[in-house]
């Protein structure tokens, strides 16, 4: 006995060393077979950076970005000789850099400017003319002014003119329009679609429709480039839609310019519920078309001839022409973020080709992440990025991973096998593309279309070889006065697209409402996609667990209770039995309302009776007791016009369309009330068992350059307000008071909110 003990005590060394160099000899073959891709780690390094900086709720020191970049050169260097230290110091170093890109851009954008409330007689110069569907036009104007303001505003305001307004218009003249503006919106609840921050780094001071009729005080400058490169896509537009009437001329003029405010609503809803919204939006599809075919047949015809084919360098002839027709097709339709990511990609595939290199990589796309988060880091937080990078990277590691197995397809001599291989690419191509981005699809938007890769493998095609050359050949046979001669059948290749939109559109369960995922859902989704894409090896399957993950997270997500719009005028509320029921105070927008259903998770809303009753819900007098969750204290709902009662101590919430005052606020633990989403904005509350969690959009979105201050009372205020009319140009007014009506001691904010919710 005393013999086998030492034996086993002999060999536990022994086994303990040999499991060691297994686990050495497996890393370094890990690491030799994964050599060059932790490269394509650091844009996700970064990316982490800008969402790191847009999550926090205050704005950094300015100094804050370079003093961790700093850190991290500084690690980078001191942990030069331990390779796994060095790595982590390398995506620090990048996510500082990510940081410091957003905070910087963030630093030079100009500040929103106070926009007095009423009626303005704005004058400025058009820098942008946009059909509506609905008829009329809508105009962006840049260095506005109107009576009292000093310089001329640093952002642009659009408005929209009136249907009767037929007056021309060109890029380049200023114009004066009596018309009411507001500042952009604040989100219909906490945690949505941040508008005044997508406006921010827009460059827009604020929105508004015309009052009057516009009037031209000056032509356009002579010799201005941008003004008469705008004139002459206004023109393109103009013809396109001239010679297409009805929806087929509003998408080809889409196509060929990149103006998407014509499309009527209906058919932009067909595209969308089929999943053919990506055909209206301008961006890599489009520009790879165009740049291909122009790749193509330019070296076609230039094999044709025997002395071309022999000493000319056709390839790089080509791929020259390609890049410029790319730029071409860009600025013609706007150079908008998304095509100009598309064309930057596209030049590095061109690029590719000409050096003998493999045109689709990785490394490409991580290159392209990189100079767009530099140059643009706030587009980090739109779908537009998220979706196409998500589905290129699919496209490109799908590929990859698939290519053994299809270049025995390819390889097929037999027509039916060839057509039944081409056939195969496409499907596999929409089913790539749009599942990788159909996740940040349902966040943004809350709808799937389940028969998206059907759709698409009719309509790409289509778009490819019928719509889009015939495009092209208009617009190289406009300045002949011969551009009808190719819109007539691209329109018919349109009208085949729009055909194709409402038939699939009109299937039963064309668009699915799913339920709303968390932000730490999307985050996981994302990494989860990253995770799968970059690594060659098997371990790269661990990216199935934070995908999944948070593919689920909308079932671990509990949507708010109770919601209540930033002035009060619409109040929901989920019922025990899951319906969704809500009050409309004085009117209410249908955006507002939109969004509340996709965060409630598609449930539709009905309306209670002010002295009715619903599941869960009593009401009487306008005041109404909602059951609470999970045997908790119940919530206590008070319309307009409701007395609330003398002790509210019962309640675990109150919930008043009216400012609550006296002894129900003292006793109440949670209140929201009408000074509440005056000063805080829309309110979301979780009832729980033993009290409720109130969350409002100040508390979720922080104090930012983009959100504005809270409202200040009229008696400390009014010296704010006498600098604010001496200083303009701040980055944001006061919020000023109204009259007191009888019935609402605290009237609406003035600004920046003169909306309807």
């Amino acid at each position: 006995m005393d013999q086998g003990v030492a034996t086993q005590t002999v060999s536990s060394p022994g086994a303990a060393a040999g499991l060691r160099a297994r686990l050495a000899a497996w890393r370094d073959d890990a690491i030799a077979a994964e050599r060059g891709r932790f490269a394509l780690f650091l844009p996700v390094g970064m990316i982490a950076g800008v969402l790191l900086y847009f999550a926090l709720r205050h704005e950094p020191a300015w100094w804050s970005g370079a003093a961790g970049c700093a850190a991290a050169a500084a690690a980078l260097i001191a942990l030069r000789r331990r390779p796994a230290l060095f790595a982590a110091a390398a995506l620090c170093a990048a996510a500082a850099t990510g940081f410091t890109a957003a905070q910087w851009r963030t630093r030079t954008m100009p500040p929103f400017t106070a926009i007095p409330h009423g009626a303005l007689v704005l004058s400025g110069r058009v820098a942008g003319i946009d059909l509506l569907p609905q008829g009329g036009r809508r105009v962006v104007l840049a260095r506005v002014r109107w009576p009292g303001l000093g310089a001329p505003l640093s952002r642009r305001v659009r408005v929209r003119l009136r249907a009767t307004d037929t007056a021309p218009l060109a890029a380049g003249e200023r114009v004066r329009v009596r018309a009411l503006v507001f500042a952009p919106f604040d989100p219909p609840y906490p945690g949505g679609w941040d508008l005044q921050r997508s406006a921010y780094f827009a460059g827009l001071a604020g929105y508004g429709f015309a009052l009057g009729p516009v009037a031209v005080v000056a032509a356009h400058r002579p010799g201005s480039i941008g003004a008469w490169w705008r004139g002459v896509r206004d023109g393109i537009a103009t013809r396109v839609i001239a010679a297409l009437p009805g929806p087929r001329g509003a998408i080809a003029a889409t196509l060929l310019t990149g103006s998407t405010t014509a499309i009527p609503l209906a058919d932009r809803a067909a595209f969308a519920a089929a999943g053919l919204a990506h055909l209206l939006a301008v961006a890599g599809l489009h520009i790879g078309i165009v740049m291909g075919l122009v790749f193509a047949s330019l070296r076609f015809l230039l094999a044709l001839g025997e002395r071309t084919a022999l000493f000319w360098p056709v390839k790089e002839i080509a791929g020259v022409a390609a890049l410029a027709a790319g730029g071409f097709y860009m600025a013609l339709t706007g150079m908008h973020l998304p095509i100009e990511r598309s064309f930057a990609m596209a030049a590095l595939v061109t690029l590719a080709l000409l050096a003998g290199r493999r045109p689709f990589s990785l490394r490409g796309l991580a290159l392209a992440a990189t100079i767009l988060v530099l140059v643009s880091p706030d587009a980090v937080m739109g779908v537009s990025f998220q979706m196409s990078f998500a589905a290129v990277l699919a496209l490109i590691a799908g590929y990859e991973a698939l290519r053994p197995a299809l270049a025995r397809a390819a390889a097929a001599r037999a027509v039916w096998r060839r057509i039944g291989t081409e056939a195969l690419f496409l499907a596999l191509t929409s089913l790539l593309a749009g599942g990788a981005s159909a996740p940040f699809a349902a966040y943004h938007f809350g709808r799937f279309q389940p028969y998206f890769v059907f759709a698409n493998v009719l309509a790409v095609p289509l778009t490819a070889f019928w719509v889009m050359p015939f495009g092209l050949l208009a617009l190289a046979l406009m300045p002949l006065g011969l551009g009808s001669l190719a819109l007539v059948p691209m329109g018919w290749g349109v009208a085949g697209l729009i055909v194709l939109a409402r038939t699939v559109a009109a299937w039963p369960a064309a668009t699915l409402a799913v339920p709303p995922m968390p932000g730490w859902g999307l985050v996981l989704v994302g990494f989860g996609m990253v995770w799968l894409g970059l690594w060659r090896r098997g371990h790269r399957l661990l990216g199935l667990l934070p995908l999944a993950l948070g593919l689920a997270s909308p079932l671990l997500a509990r949507p708010p209770d109770i919601l209540v719009s930033p002035r009060a005028r619409l109040i929901a509320f989920r019922a025990p039995d899951g319906a969704v029921w809500r009050q409309r105070l004085g009117g209410s927008s249908k955006f507002v309302r939109e969004e509340w259903r996709r965060v409630l998770g598609g449930a539709p809303a009905r309306a209670f009776r002010r002295d009715g009753s619903a599941p869960g819900l009593t009401c009487a007098g306008g005041a109404c007791r909602l059951r609470g969750k999970r045997g908790g204290p119940p919530a206590l709902l008070l319309l307009k016009g409701a007395s609330a009662p003398a002790r509210c101590r019962g309640f675990a919430l109150v919930v008043s369309a009216s400012p609550l005052r006296g002894s129900c606020r003292a006793d109440a633990p949670a209140v929201i009330d009408r000074f509440t989403v005056w000063r805080d904005g829309a309110a979301a509350a979780w009832l729980g068992s033993r009290s409720a969690r109130v969350v409002t959009d100040r508390s979720a979105r922080g104090a930012r350059p983009w959100v504005p201050p809270p409202p200040v009372p009229h008696a400390r205020g009014r010296a704010q307000r006498s600098a604010q009319g001496r200083t303009q140009g701040r980055a944001h007014p006061v919020r000023r008071r109204t009259r007191r009506p009888a019935a609402a001691p605290m009237a609406a904010p003035r600004w920046p909110m003169a909306r309807t919710d």
